[in-house]
């Protein structure tokens, strides 16, 4: 967020707060708050890895639920079958990269990857 904001510094915040259940590997939404204008911005879905794309598709649902319709997917790495998943389910949204790895393994976490991201960000684990 704070590089972006450095680039566009204009821009306005909203969050999506999603976790991913351990057991189902479904996002659970926990917080939306997004700008009252999102119908007509350009909007960039930040989510530092894109895995499963579970947690990416309900983002974007719940911005198009709010009339958004200008959306690009921003991840700093990736997997293939999250890559394939956004695509399949919102095939009118951009995807952008820095880095695809291999896949996912049987936990569904990014190989090799570079562990949690909320993990290594908070210092939860």
């Amino acid at each position: 967020m704070d590089g972006v904001l450095q680039l566009i510094p204009a821009a306005k915040v909203g969050h999506i707060g999603l976790y991913r259940d351990p057991e189902t590997l479904q996002p659970v939404e926990y917080y939306c708050k997004l700008p009252s204008d999102v119908p007509e911005r350009e909007l960039f879905v930040l989510d530092p890895m894109l895995a499963t794309g579970g947690s990416a598709n309900a983002a974007i649902q719940f911005i198009k639920d709010r009339g958004g319709v200008n959306i690009r997917l921003v991840s700093l790495i990736a997997a293939p079958e999250g890559v394939d998943a956004v695509h399949k389910a919102h095939p009118d949204v951009d995807i952008y990269v820095a880095a695809m790895d291999e896949k996912l393994n049987d936990h569904a976490y990014i190989v090799p990857g570079l562990g949690d991201a909320g993990d290594r960000l908070f210092g939860t684990k």
